[in-house]
């Protein structure tokens, strides 16, 4: 069984249900959820033995968490607990033409007061195939920017691949921080996933001829964006997800993988959605899943945007389905009729 490893932040979520806004709320609907832990759930779900590291508090809610996490199947095994709090999210889920909001509240949570002197790395990666973090990661604070790379050095000595998302968020660092902190760890980086805007803020890479507010994404617009991060930074693989929004209840969904010399194309879905948080990780999932089982390129983008595109769909950060439902929606014309 491939082993793969990821190491982030979880959080606590709140959202409101029956896409009612802030204002209108008298509940929230409650769960857990977080951009590295969303790839893992994903990769569980395949039959990956998949293991999260993070930090959380020594309380009720810390203990919500991990059962959270164990109910999908992943490795709770290099969880830390320590005082502290858990960060929050709240999200507003927009419909038709009002988007979506987030609203973050995760300032000096367990993870985020953490040093790197708390992570055994030789230990955590020690027989793991694949490592797995974000941006949003060394993000939180200098302490966790030292951890990371001190994960990707350990992951290098060890043999172990390395992908990371990009996932610039502009409420918690600057682009020039961003740029400053992740340019030295893309060194140890073998894949790379990057939306249709984070190239741009990050490393200054911006498509051409594309208008995002007007859906117009294609793939050749994004061929230039894989070819100038390979160039810079000779990745293994360059993986891009092209969201066109139409509004936020209606998208088209599709993706290009680049290996240096080809660009891989999947084929493209319109998607109503029910939950967009954890699209981009599902992607991600399906391409680390496709190339831990040596799947050839195409094979691995078509299966990453069936997989996202399934998860576009689900309540909630997690994207609970089986390597059977993704590889029916692959292979058919994805009409989504009942399954009886």
């Amino acid at each position: 069984m491939q082993r793969v490893v990821s190491f982030g932040e979880i959080m606590l979520r709140l959202s409101t249900p029956e896409f009612k806004r802030f204002v209108q709320a008298e509940s929230f609907d409650v769960t857990y959820g977080g951009a590295e832990a969303n790839v893992v759930s994903s990769l569980a779900g395949f039959g990956v033995d998949s293991f999260f590291v993070t930090v959380l508090p020594e309380n009720d809610i810390g203990t919500a968490a991990v059962g959270h996490l164990r109910r999908f199947g992943i490795r709770t095994d290099f969880v830390k607990r320590k005082e502290g709090r858990m960060g929050v999210y709240f999200l507003e889920s927009g419909a038709s033409q009002r988007p979506s909001k987030v609203i973050y509240d995760r300032a000096q949570s367990a993870i985020a007061t953490s040093g790197p002197e708390l992570f055994d790395w030789d230990s955590i990666l020690d027989g793991a195939d694949w490592f797995h973090f974000t941006g949003i990661t060394p993000a939180l604070s200098d302490n966790l920017a030292e951890a990371v790379a001190e994960a990707l050095e350990t992951a290098k000595k060890k043999g172990v691949k390395v992908s990371c998302d990009l996932n610039y968020r502009k409420l918690l660092w600057s682009r020039d921080k961003a740029r400053s902190v992740m340019t030295p760890l893309m060194e140890n980086v073998d894949v790379l996933f990057v939306n249709e805007e984070d190239a741009e803020k990050v490393f200054g890479i911006k498509a051409k001829a594309v208008d995002i507010d007007k859906a117009e994404v294609s793939a050749a617009g994004y061929e230039y964006v894989a070819r100038e991060l390979h160039e810079r930074f000779n990745f293994e693989l360059v993986a891009i997800t092209l969201r066109g929004s139409h509004s936020a209840s209606v998208n088209s969904w599709s993706g290009v993988v680049f290996d240096g010399e080809k660009l891989y194309e999947s084929r493209k879905y319109k998607i109503n959605i029910v939950d967009r948080v954890g699209g981009g990780d599902a992607f991600a999932a399906g391409v680390i899943y496709s190339m831990v089982n040596d799947r050839n390129m195409q094979e691995a983008v078509d299966f990453a945007v069936a997989c996202s595109a399934l998860k576009h769909s689900i309540p909630g950060d997690f994207n609970p389905v089986t390597l059977g439902e993704v590889e029916a929606l692959r292979k058919s014309a994805g009409s989504g009729r009942i399954v009886r």
